[in-house]
């Protein structure tokens, strides 16, 4: 496609062999720090078949609601189950933020309505998003053992909290302040921390299945013995972050910066490492077999005994 394309010319996608027809407008406009709208953006140059189909290795089964969102912002009813598949690609494709970055990206929305048919079901939370900003007016604040699970925490400033031991479960975080809070043997599956700052944080032995944490500062956080199963991080800021014994399967670190982690023990069977800053990573005796490492900076990385 050449590079000087015009914003109204049709497209042709063709998404896990399901064929999808659009316009470079629509790919841009709505979500313009995307993936696809770098893809179109003119930059680059994008490869076509001899039917003139764009190829994108990703199941299309939930495309047409990524391009009615970006059609005219339509966020579909579905199950949670399917909204998680949904937010799975709407991460990949980067959906983050909307039309110059003041309206909520497909993923925050989508979290949205998710909060709020467990507001609709009165979940049983023990406090609520205004009891939270009450007590994080004291200089120390606890929470140690209590379900918050479903709240919006995002944008406060939570910094040296104590969540141990509580119940997270898909929590609202985005853009939270969270430097040193405290989250030992957390249960925080599913919970959103995009672009939070979690620098130095305490993660150990914490449950964080399926957490969104794209764009989050992760800088020297201590995530040893946490189960990051199915997260992403993709862009995340996680130097000097310490991940031994993590079980990373089947998480997502594309372009995540990791220079200088600890990765001693840690599970990445079936990871996405692609693009990464490993550099003077600690990856000594780490299976990397069936982990994704293409375009990963390496270089002084320890891996001694490490099995590729």
């Amino acid at each position: 496609m050449a590079k000087d394309s015009d914003s109204s010319s049709m497209v042709r996608l063709n998404i896990g062999g399901k064929q999808f027809y659009t316009t470079i407008d629509t790919l841009t406009r709505r979500e313009p720090e995307s993936m696809l709208a770098a893809m179109f953006s003119g930059r680059h140059t994008v490869c076509q078949d001899s039917e003139g189909y764009i190829f994108v290795d990703r199941d299309g089964k939930h495309f047409r609601h990524i391009l009615n969102w970006l059609r005219d912002g339509a966020v579909p009813t579905l199950t949670e189950s399917k909204f998680l598949e949904l937010l799975r690609e709407a991460e990949y494709y980067q959906l983050l933020d909307g039309i110059w970055g003041t309206a909520k990206g497909l993923i925050e929305r989508i979290h949205a309505v998710i909060n709020k048919r467990k507001e609709d079901n009165e979940l049983d939370t023990e406090l609520t998003r205004i009891d939270i900003i009450k007590c994080i007016q004291s200089e120390k604040v606890r929470f140690r053992g209590l379900n918050l699970s479903g709240l919006d925490l995002s944008k406060l400033d939570l910094s040296l909290v104590d969540f141990s031991y509580a119940c997270l479960r898909n929590v609202f975080f985005s853009r939270a302040n969270l430097q040193c809070a405290k989250f030992r043997d957390v249960d925080a599956e599913g919970s959103i921390f995009h672009n939070a700052t979690l620098r130095e944080c305490e993660f150990a032995g914490a449950n964080l299945r399926g957490a969104l944490l794209a764009g989050a500062n992760l800088q020297s956080a201590n995530l040893q013995d946490a189960c990051l199963i199915d997260c992403s991080f993709c862009g995340a800021d996680l130097r000097s972050a310490h991940l031994q014994t993590a079980d990373l399967t089947n998480a997502n670190l594309e372009g995540a910066n990791l220079e200088g982690a600890n990765l001693k023990g840690a599970k990445l069977r079936n990871a996405n490492l692609k693009g990464a800053n490993l550099q003077r990573a600690y990856l000594r005796h780490v299976n990397l077999r069936d982990t994704h490492l293409e375009g990963a900076k390496l270089d002084g990385a320890n891996l001694l005994g490490a099995i590729r």
